[in-house]
């Protein structure tokens, strides 16, 4: 039974990534959206949204570093550059937020 038990949480645990939401799952759901400063924001307050826009912030924070370095630029001037492409090739449907802060569908 022990075994049986620490079997099922080793699948439990190895399928918590496969349950993980997605970026593309998140905008084609309207739970996020682009915003003009590079990184995305959370149109839902739920928990699983809240970690998925941290955890894609984050890393895109890093990337804005080390491109910035590069190219002798400021992190914030590299996140509105993306930000500005990122805005500009949101699908149809997903929201972006503009400049006056509101959201809108594309």
């Amino acid at each position: 039974m022990t075994q049986r038990l620490i079997a099922a949480m080793l699948l439990l645990g190895a399928a918590q990534p496969a349950l993980a939401l997605t970026l593309d799952e998140a905008r084609h759901q309207g739970r996020v959206g682009e915003t003009f400063s590079g990184y995305i924001a959370a149109r839902q307050q739920d928990s699983e949204t809240l970690a998925l826009v941290r955890r894609i912030n984050d890393g895109r924070s890093a990337e804005y570093q080390r491109i910035a370095q590069q190219n002798s630029l400021t992190t914030e001037q590299v996140a509105r550059i993306a930000g500005g492409k990122l805005v500009e090739r949101a699908g149809a449907g997903e929201y972006v937020r503009g400049l006056n802060g509101l959201w809108m569908q594309k």
